[in-house]
């Protein structure tokens, strides 16, 4: 193991938005908190933006539609292309760009996507004096037996167990800007359970929120995993929800206060069960909840986190001062002033 890297001391921190002749290149742009990235710099009148993303065979084209921006780089031809010179200098990178399925099973993919991909962007960013600011997550943390503090420290860093392959990609990212002294100079965002609009094209790896609505139209019920654990009654297992207009804000703040540096959780700071959600999405829906408990598969079982809760204390140190916004009041405005729109 390299030598330990001393922790730099919390300090309060102001935030100077984004001049709006910043240029902005934002990975991952059409995916579900890229597209909320885009759209939060340009209520702030910043649109000098380049996005760069895989477009495949889904739906997410559309996150771009009501979006400003310069223009679109095939994510395949990104680093090329920045290696060259040809896109030109840029004041700050968001690198949202990732494959964020839990369940992946292609290790090498996960390996040159989040990790290899990620490692050459910032070299290239930070070679550059751009400000370099990562999706990183809260799989990192693995079952939290280790505490979930956003600390940039190597000793606490090495001891951490992410529970399935997306975690460690995201994980080995942390431990090699550790290493490399890059989290000194650039910010890592560990996101909890995001939810919100523009993740539809996620599959089964978007929200309950959405997956919920569907089921309570279709059979009047929400179906939940049962627990298997003594401790939690089912339904009561934890996650620290977070609505994806919060998490936008949270990280353009960190983005914007140029002395922020190192890991830093992205949540509410709260745990809610997954009743407590459950019964939200019922009462934004008006109806009676009607809940289902059903077995865990085995393949998500053995890797399931019973709880996750964001310390958002360095956020709040830098300057953050925002109220979060409500588990009942961000699923009324999801479920109304979304899904329920697209349902028609």
């Amino acid at each position: 193991m390299a030598n330990k890297k001393q922790e730099t001391p919390p300090t309060t921190l102001s935030a100077m938005p984004l001049d709006p002749s910043a240029r902005v290149l934002v990975t991952g742009g059409a995916g579900f908190i890229g597209s909320w990235l885009i759209h939060e710099l340009n209520q702030r009148g910043v649109d000098r933006i380049v996005v760069s993303d895989f477009l495949g065979t889904d739906e997410k084209w559309r996150n771009l539609v009501p979006l400003r921006f310069d223009d679109y780089v095939d994510a395949g031809d990104l680093l090329p292309r920045l290696k060259s010179g040809e896109l030109g200098k840029f004041d700050l990178v968001l690198h949202m760009g990732a494959c964020s399925s839990t369940t992946e099973r292609d290790a090498a993919y996960l390996m040159r996507n989040n990790y290899g991909f990620t490692r050459d962007l910032a070299e290239w960013s930070l070679g550059g004096d751009t400000r370099f600011v990562y999706a990183s997550s809260a799989a990192t943390y693995g079952d939290g037996r280790n505490g979930m503090r956003d600390s940039s420290d190597l000793d606490y860093l090495s001891a951490l167990r992410p529970l399935n392959m997306y975690g460690y990609s995201k994980h080995l990212f942390d431990l090699h800007a550790a290493r490399a002294g890059w989290l000194e100079r650039c910010v890592g965002i560990k996101y909890f359970n995001v939810f919100g609009p523009n993740e539809e094209h996620k599959g089964d790896m978007r929200s309950i929120v959405s997956k919920a609505y569907r089921q309570v139209l279709d059979t009047g019920a929400i179906r939940l995993f049962k627990s298997y654990r003594s401790e939690y009654r089912d339904g009561e297992q934890k996650r620290d929800f977070i609505y994806v207009k919060d998490a936008a804000r949270q990280t353009l703040h960190l983005a914007e206060s140029d002395s922020a540096a190192g890991l830093f959780n992205v949540g509410a700071g709260r745990a809610e069960t997954w009743l407590d959600m459950a019964k939200a999405i019922f009462a934004a829906m008006g109806r009676e909840p009607r809940i289902e408990f059903i077995d865990m598969p085995e393949e998500i079982k053995r890797n399931y986190q019973y709880m996750t809760l964001a310390d958002t204390s360095r956020l709040r140190e830098s300057g953050y001062d925002l109220p979060v916004t409500s588990l009942s009041d961000a699923v009324h405005d999801y479920v109304r002033g979304y899904l329920a729109k697209m349902a028609h």
